[in-house]
């Protein structure tokens, strides 16, 4: 202690490695370096640690324990010149700075209307969930006294151990419920209902813990105990009216007033500064401040925008950083040690799976779906760390004890998402439909389509392709617009997906919001007034690897014939396109493989412009080309249906030599299409396609029986045709490529079909149109 009180403090900047000054002795300097270092560390790790399905909480911690005196920090030269001890109070005050507003975030995320509506079984296994594991946590807490802890204030000792061992970390469990696509379930909604409450209750007893832990007195314990109740009701009766007030006079689309930003956030600081006067930590009052914030309107996600970024990305890795520089695993060092944390991971394991398994027994929950509540429930993160760091700043546990915990922490939630991929799959079921492709014998039957886009430059050209495509001879199209959203790290990533839960059925969204943005919506609400025509946005949050399974069952529960789906490429000003990612070309390749119903795949270059027609002003030229095989049969089924709109002129080229074939084509048609008989040679094919004048689209049939026209394939999905077609210097038309759905097909399906009464409330059934329909978010 003697050499830490002789440390000079550093100066802010320094005057450059030229004038002789070294920056890493100067805080500014140093700081950036820190946080670059410990960015590029946590970041790479979340990425090795992916493949495991680890949030990426995990991958920040093992970073603070790796660059701490567990690993590189053994280095007494790396730690003295980058984490140097007089360089911790600037590392640590950022640290707690972001920790404060990501505490805010995720006040923001629970809901208090939710809470009250928390049924019973979700009320009985938080309560089982706490107590249990409170009460094994207390006692480990007595054999932590009576080997490494003694000396340690028992009290408070014995409701921190107590705490520690019985929280669920409520953003990481909403994160992996997301990831496993359990959020919109029963087990989810049970799951991250009981985290809630059980979340409230963690910093109840936080409170109680740090108030316990402050002075010997208990009359002083007492007093600050009654001062932050007396906080909380200030928060509850004076902020929120006030956030409440700012919240109403942010109208939906329009820009949020940047005084009310500014006044909101300074609210959150001055709560910290109010708690830490009180004794109870300053974030505390940021958490109560983001739980009164009212979640209605686009105010609270406007703060989210805002917020998240700076601090998730920057600020927040750097607290478990500091959380890894304060544990040394090395203190684990003998058989006693390992023996406790054994013991402390059984304990922590044994009451919180025990706990909630037994309640939810009790209230009749099948037994798998109660394993997996049970390790679900178990899921420790930042809420733990920050009772472990407060515990360790107020001297309640010391360096043995922390390391101990920490590694229970990590432990008991790196085990939990694999444990229950394992152990709870959960079911996707549909009813079976008739109507799986466009070409079919009922031509007055509706058309079903999902059609997925990733944001609002596609918007245009899908709605001009589904004004298109609505035909009039027939009862109408029924148009799912499924906004498809990358599940990333941001806090608000699991707020939208909140907000779809809360909103009604999975991906289903009934009332008006800014999930999927203004624009979005304002363009489908303007489009609404088409007759014979439904549209029901939807939204589907997943990670890209998985975001496949929500297209493929919504297209199954809503019967669609046709998944329409973006090309990875985009169209820049110059002609050329551009790859957006090949995460995104996976995602239509899965779709292909998994899909109960045809599929089409549209190339992008503007149909009817950068901005919607109306039904009076279209007139397109499309061209299908037709080469026979099943994939032409449904992209002539398809050209067919949209020369129906007074509008479209449609051609056929011909690259069959079965004039039998030609004939019954001609016949089917009402001479409204023109067939031209093209040769079958691969020069003269090219040839036929880049002469082809006039054009808006092509119609292309995905496995074409023709041989390859480009000298390598970069798009296996599009086939040999569209392949070449998707190629910058082809065609200024658009291109839809388009696969048949094969009825005697054997697939990998992702959904159970089976009898419509036996399909629960979370299966939303499409059932028939209303015209002009219009399902707003």
């Amino acid at each position: 202690m003697a050499n830490s009180t002789c440390l000079q403090p550093m100066k802010a900047t320094s005057n450059g490695s030229f004038q002789g000054d070294s920056p890493l002795d100067f805080a500014l300097p140093l700081a950036i370096l820190q946080i670059c270092l410990i960015v590029v560390l946590t970041r790479t790790l979340a990425f090795l640690l992916r493949p495991l399905h680890q949030p990426r909480v995990i991958a920040e911690v093992i970073g603070g324990i790796l660059l701490g005196p567990s690993a590189l920090g053994r280095n007494k030269a790396f730690l003295n010149v980058i984490f140097p001890k007089q360089s911790l109070t600037v590392l640590d005050t950022l640290a707690n700075f972001g920790l404060l507003f990501f505490l805010f975030l995720v006040g923001l995320e629970i809901d208090l209307n939710s809470l009250r509506r928390t049924g019973k079984r979700a009320l009985s296994i938080a309560v089982a969930g706490i107590s249990l594991p409170f009460l094994l946590g207390i006692g480990a807490s007595v054999v932590l006294r009576n080997t490494i802890a003694d000396g340690v204030r028992g009290p408070s000792f014995l409701v921190f151990m107590g705490v520690a061992l019985s929280i669920t970390a409520f953003p990481v469990l909403a994160r992996i419920l997301a990831e496993l696509k359990l959020l919109t379930t029963d087990i989810g909604r049970m799951a991250i209902s009981a985290a809630a409450v059980n979340d409230v209750a963690a910093w109840i007893l936080l409170a109680l813990a740090i108030a316990l832990s402050g002075s010997r007195s208990p009359l002083v314990s007492l007093w600050v105990l009654v001062t932050a109740a007396a906080f909380v009701a200030i928060a509850s009766f004076v902020i929120r009216p006030v956030l409440a007030r700012m919240a109403r006079r942010s109208l939906e689309g329009e820009p949020v007033k940047e005084v009310y930003i500014c006044a909101t956030l300074t609210t959150v600081l001055a709560a910290g500064f109010v708690t830490d006067t009180i004794g109870i930590h300053a974030l505390f009052g940021a958490f109560v401040v983001g739980i009164v914030m009212p979640k209605e309107g686009p105010f609270a996600g406007v703060l989210i925008e805002k917020v998240e970024d700076l601090i998730s990305g920057l600020f927040l890795p750097l607290y478990f950083v500091s959380s890894g520089l304060k544990t040394n695993v090395a203190t684990i060092s003998n058989g006693k040690s390992w023996a406790l944390l054994v013991l402390v991971i059984f304990n922590a394991c044994l009451g919180k799976i025990g706990g909630t398994i037994l309640a939810s027994v009790i209230m009749k929950v099948p037994i798998r779906e109660a394993l997996a509540l049970g390790f679900l429930m178990n899921t420790k993160g930042l809420v733990e760390l920050i009772v472990l760091n407060i515990g360790k700043d107020r001297k309640v546990l010391n360096d043995e004890t922390f390391a101990i915990m920490v590694i229970m922490a990590l432990f008991t939630t790196f085990i939990t998402t694999p444990i229950v991929m394992g152990i709870y799959k959960p079911a996707r079921k549909a009813a079976p439909y008739k109507h799986r492709k466009i070409e079919r014998d009922d031509t007055d039957s509706q058309l079903r389509i999902l059609a997925c886009f990733h944001g609002s430059r596609n918007i245009p050209t899908l709605i001009n392709l589904i004004e298109s495509s609505r035909g009039t001879r027939h009862r109408g199209v029924t148009v799912y617009a499924m906004h498809l959203m990358e599940l990333s790290e941001r806090p608000s990533a699991i707020f939208m997906v909140h907000k779809a839960r809360r909103n009604g059925l999975p991906f289903w969204n009934k009332k008006k919001d800014s999930t999927i943005g203004d624009q979005i919506v304002i363009a489908f609400q303007a489009y609404q007034q088409l007759s014979r025509v439904t549209v029901r946005p939807m939204t589907a949050i997943s990670d890209l690897h998985t975001i496949h399974e929500d297209i493929v069952t919504s297209a199954h529960q809503k019967h669609a014939a046709l998944i329409l789906l973006p090309f990875h490429k985009t169209l820049l000003f110059d002609g050329s396109m551009e790859s957006i990612g090949n995460e995104y070309q996976q995602v239509n390749q899965r779709v292909l493989h998994y899909a109960p119903c045809s599929v089409a795949i549209l190339v992008d270059r503007g149909l009817g412009g950068s901005a919607q027609v109306s039904a009076s002003e279209v007139s397109y030229s499309v061209v299908v080309l037709f080469f026979g095989g099943s994939d032409d049969r449904e992209a002539l089924a398809y050209g067919l249906r949209m020369v129906e709109h007074p509008g479209i002129v449609l051609t056929v080229l011909c690259f069959n030599n079965d004039d039998e074939c030609i004939g019954r084509l001609r016949e089917s048609t009402d001479g409204s299409v023109r067939f031209e008989k093209r040769p079958t040679g691969k020069e003269e094919i090219v040839s036929a396609i880049k002469g082809v004048g006039r054009c808006n689209l092509f119609l292309v049939g995905q496995r074409a029986p023709v041989m390859e026209l480009a000298d390598q394939i970069e798009c296996p999905e599009l086939g040999p045709v569209g392949s070449f077609m998707a190629a910058s210097n082809t065609t200024a038309a658009s291109v839809l490529v388009i696969r048949q759905h094969e009825d005697d097909a054997v697939t990998n399906l992702l959904v159970e079909e089976v009898a419509e009464e036996a399909l629960s409330p979370d299966t939303p059934h499409a059932g028939g149109s209303v015209h002009g329909e219009f399902n707003p978010l």
